[in-house]
């Protein structure tokens, strides 16, 4: 409170700091806020990457290993997904991935490719498949599965 005149007045809290400290605040109120977007945005420091999102929807239900990669086979409720996966990403090569429903023409994806190959999909609702996949010069392939 602050007299004067004879006049009891209250004293304004509202007013803005002058001079060096009232640029450091308005920088600091616009920089934070930014801040803590980039911070939403790229995640938490020091965390580990995040794996990527599999190519295929579905459950992942073989997997078959082999020297310079992987064939993964997923399975929905009417549909079968295959990607050969290479185990070290990196330079182009040679890769490939089939997969062929019992009855049916094999999809296939072939390529020079840096991590996958794939995916390919067919329909397989009440039928077997099979999938096969390389990478360079190694492949791995299943037999019917999924009957």
């Amino acid at each position: 409170m602050v007299v004067v005149d004879g006049v009891v007045r209250a004293r304004a809290s509202s007013r803005r700091p002058r001079g060096r400290a009232g640029r450091r605040l308005a920088a600091a109120l616009l920089v934070l806020p930014l801040l803590g977007a980039v911070a939403l945005v790229l995640g938490p420091a020091g965390a580990a990457p995040a794996q990527a999102a599999s190519a295929c929807s579905g459950r992942l239900v073989k997997t078959v290993t082999f020297s310079t990669g992987s064939l993964r086979v997923y399975k929905s409720r009417a549909y079968a997904c295959a990607v050969t996966v290479a185990k070290k990403p990196g330079a182009r090569r040679a890769m490939k991935v089939s997969l062929q429903p019992r009855g049916g023409r094999a999809v296939v994806d072939s390529g020079r490719f840096t991590k996958l190959a794939g995916p390919v999909t067919v329909h397989a609702l009440n039928r077997c498949v099979r999938a096969s996949g390389s990478v360079g010069g190694s492949s791995g392939s299943t037999g019917w599965i999924l009957c």
